[in-house]
């Protein structure tokens, strides 16, 4: 791997190593959601989760489209659910 893939792939795992992060990309595997309705499903605050899906929608793992006044986010990289799902399951045998 050469410098400038391993800070693109860093900047990635950053980019989902936080809970709020890891819980928002989990809710988005089953498709589109907007704003209120991922706040409302993490029982966060509307700007904490805000932040962070802008954060990650900036390092490419989400994208968003706007329709009136809702601004709804999905999965941009598919990678990136494939990445999660070998972790969790590392985490899980680790906890057997």
């Amino acid at each position: 791997m050469n410098e400038n893939t391993a800070e693109h792939v860093a900047e990635v795992l950053k980019a989902v190593a936080h809970p709020v992060r890891l819980q928002i990309v989990e809710l988005l595997q089953t498709g589109e959601m907007c704003v209120g309705d991922i706040v409302e499903a993490l029982g966060g605050k509307q700007a904490i989760t805000s932040q962070q899906l802008n954060m990650m929608k900036d390092k490419g793992v989400l994208s968003r489209r706007r329709d009136g006044a809702r601004v709804y986010y999905r999965i941009e990289n598919k990678n990136v659910i494939k990445l999660l799902h070998c972790v969790h399951d590392h985490c899980e045998q680790k906890k057997g």
